[in-house]
């Protein structure tokens, strides 16, 4: 185990440790102490390592991840797995806004609620939140997979393309070409495998799936006051 410490060293050590180590490195195994709510801490990784925040983060932790394993034993402000590519990042407590925003891959697990915009253009990434999420989540979400254990804010899935929404409770409002669909077994499937990665006891038949009902693809003088 390697331990670094924000007390004592700047972000831009911390992260040039991480950020130094290769594909093939055996020194798999982090531990970042007193992060007190530091912003960018552990972005850009591009390796298969492990590292746990001891505390509570800033804006864009995580972000950019490749490979890696973020464990953040405490909260995320805004833009948490900004942008990620793959690897995982788990959240054991709330994460501010635009959790995950236009993430390519990997997963991201929040173990308590999400603020507004969670999933904003995400293209790939698979999101689990186990409370629940506020308004504009999903919001031009391009591909992936958004679940919410909890409840759902106003405007769900506004504008959305591809990506797949499963919530369990309620959603104050659907936004615009989000609608409800049919919950098929190959989504039911989908959503076991998700809820099993992220740890979550939640059943998978009490969830509801939304997505886009296709028809704000290309402008149409009909829908203007939709766009």
């Amino acid at each position: 185990m390697q331990h670094l410490d924000l007390e004592t060293q700047s972000l831009r050590e911390v992260n040039a440790a991480l950020q130094a180590q290769a594909q093939n490195t055996n020194q798999t195994s982090w531990t970042i102490e007193n992060p007190v709510g530091a912003h960018a801490i552990a972005c850009g990784l591009d390796a298969a390592i492990e590292v746990t925040v001891q505390g509570s983060t800033g804006y864009y932790c995580g972000g950019m991840n490749k490979s890696a394993t973020i464990h953040v034993n405490g909260s995320a402000g805004p833009g948490v797995a900004e942008n990620m590519m793959s690897g995982k990042v788990v959240i054991e407590g709330d994460a501010s806004q635009y959790a995950g925003a236009t993430g390519h891959g990997g997963l991201l697990v929040i173990k308590g609620n999400a603020s507004s915009r969670c999933g904003i253009s995400m293209k790939g990434i698979d999101i689990v939140v186990n409370g629940n999420v506020g308004h504009m989540s999903a919001f031009m979400a391009q591909s992936g997979t958004l679940v919410v254990c909890g409840d759902a804010g106003d405007a769900l899935g506004d504008s959305i393309y591809e990506a797949q929404l499963f919530v369990r409770g309620s959603v104050a409002s659907l936004g615009a070409d989000c609608i409800e669909k049919e919950m098929r077994p190959e989504h039911l499937e989908k959503l076991t495998a998700l809820l099993s990665e992220a740890g979550s006891n939640a059943d998978p038949a009490d969830f509801r799936r939304y997505g886009s009902a296709r028809q704000l693809y290309n402008f149409d003088i009909d829908n203007a006051g939709a766009y």
